[in-house]
């Protein structure tokens, strides 16, 4: 390898990575200002599942576009545009002066991001050729995600604390221009080229796939308010399941799918994308509704609330600088099988100290949250490299696109299912068990997809998730 391309490889590595940690950071820094933005603007819980899910649903629905963008366009290009939206839209996050306003603004912030993270792993992938240096340049992309994680709540409580909720999107302006400063530095040829030229963009089954995703999530969010019998959940529950009944006839019937279905015919690309929906599910569906219980039952401030999740995150943050090195050891089938019986481990237990709450010391709460925090930091590097793997080289946006996707509807849905048990229960504390079991389930149910997903038909199929390591 020549010093110009290792160097290269670095300028790249930073540049994704830092752009990561401003993502992950709008996804966890804005729980602990929930409670300041619920009086500021004067909103509840409604609300707050709203200024939470107008980026994730967002991001998720437009994560397959911008994958498509970036093979048709140039990954850098698209993941620079994308960079800069994202940065702009945090600007107007900061400004805005009523619910309705910093929703949009949410919305803008979920486009950006749905441009710059697949095409931050498609540069990845053309950067680092051998699949032994992609998969580390996978883990230490994850592993900044993760310490954004980890830092997200402590810093979102520290700002809130000194400067106000506005603050926490505000801090995103100088890292996005720092990123797009170190985008634009780089100069590689392939970088700019496109790997998939004459692909069309596939609009119809866009906007299918954004009818489906938005109905679900409104009706799920407005449910517990207009009651699940109302003629408008109803209607947006049919459609939703006419939604998704048209995205896939568009994309089993389109030569240029959105969505390539035959991309399902791989049992480690399905396995990724279950598993990774599931995590982000439990995980953000977790954190949005002990957030809620820190600030508004146990009345925590924002900089309490952002030091009690420090379990939580900062296990993250270890899970996903481990998780290369257990995969070399034991392979992804074995060590996402045990993350995810660590989620349910922690979930259990976190049930068992809310028997205690809320006079129960703090370490009954912090105990299980080292499990579950530990187990996600293990899940998403392992799932990410065991997509990009299972996969040709010109299919990296897709597969980028439909991995994150996966996951920002998870933690979409996440939202919207936890917050709705808070709120149909008839006291939150009885919501509050409801969502752990409801998580336990869905991490047993996801392990048990994995072991089917990567079942070793030969003595090759667990070589695939070592070959990712």
């Amino acid at each position: 390898m020549t010093h110009r391309h290792s160097t290269m490889q670095r300028a790249v590595l930073a540049a994704t990575s830092l752009s990561y940690v401003i993502v992950i950071l709008d996804t966890s820094i804005v729980n602990v200002a929930l409670a300041r933005i619920a009086l500021a603007l004067h909103t509840q819980v409604a609300g707050l599942q709203w200024v939470t899910n107008a980026y994730t649903l967002s991001f998720a629905c437009l994560l397959l576009t911008g994958g498509m963008l970036g093979d048709r366009c140039g990954a850098r290009r698209v993941y620079l545009a994308g960079l800069l939206v994202f940065t702009l839209a945090s600007a107007l996050c900061g400004m805005a002066p009523t619910l309705s306003c910093l929703i949009l603004a949410r919305i803008l912030q979920g486009i950006g991001s749905a441009m710059l993270v697949p095409c931050s792993l498609t540069l990845i992938k053309h950067a680092f050729a051998a699949p032994a240096e992609r998969a580390g340049a996978i883990g230490v992309w994850a592993g900044c995600g993760g310490a954004a994680m980890a830092a997200g709540p402590l810093l979102g409580g520290v700002l809130v604390q000194l400067f106000g909720w506005r603050s926490i999107f505000l801090a995103n302006l100088p890292l996005g221009l720092i990123a797009a400063w170190l985008t634009w530095r780089i100069r590689h040829v392939e970088f700019d080229l496109p790997s998939a030229p004459r692909q069309r963009l596939d609009l119809a089954g866009q906007s299918s796939l954004a009818v489906a995703l938005g109905s679900l999530i409104g009706s799920l969010v407005e449910a517990p308010a207009l009651g699940w019998t109302a003629p408008p959940i109803l209607a947006g529950l049919a459609v939703s399941l006419l939604g998704v009944t048209l995205f896939l006839r568009l994309e089993s019937q389109r030569p240029h799918a959105m969505v390539p279905l035959w991309l399902f015919n791989s049992g480690p690309f399905n396995g990724s994308a279950i598993v990774s929906m599931a995590s982000a599910l439990t995980f953000y569906g977790l954190v949005f509704v002990l957030s809620l219980d820190y600030q508004q039952v146990r009345g925590f401030s924002s900089l309490d609330t952002g030091l009690a999740f420090l379990p939580l995150t900062a296990t993250v943050a270890a899970g996903s600088m481990l998780s290369n090195r257990l995969v070399k050891a034991c392979g992804t089938r074995r060590l996402v099988t045990a993350a995810l019986a660590g989620y349910g481990v922690g979930f259990l237990g976190l049930l068992g100290s809310l028997r205690f709450a809320p006079t129960a010391p703090y370490w009954l709460t912090a105990l299980p949250m080292l499990a579950i925090g530990l187990s996600a930091g293990l899940i998403t590097p392992a799932a990410t490299a065991t997509m990009m793997a299972a996969i040709g080289k010109d299919r990296a946006g897709v597969a980028a696109g439909v991995l994150n996707a996966a996951r920002q509807t998870g933690a979409a849905l996440g939202v919207a299912v936890f917050g709705a048990l808070l709120t149909v229960r008839p006291y939150f504390a009885a919501g509050l068990h409801a969502a752990l079991w409801l998580a336990t389930a869905v991490s047993l149910a996801a392990a048990i997809a994995w072991q089917f997903a990567l079942a070793p038909k030969s003595a090759a199929a667990e070589q695939v998730g070592r070959d990712t390591a």
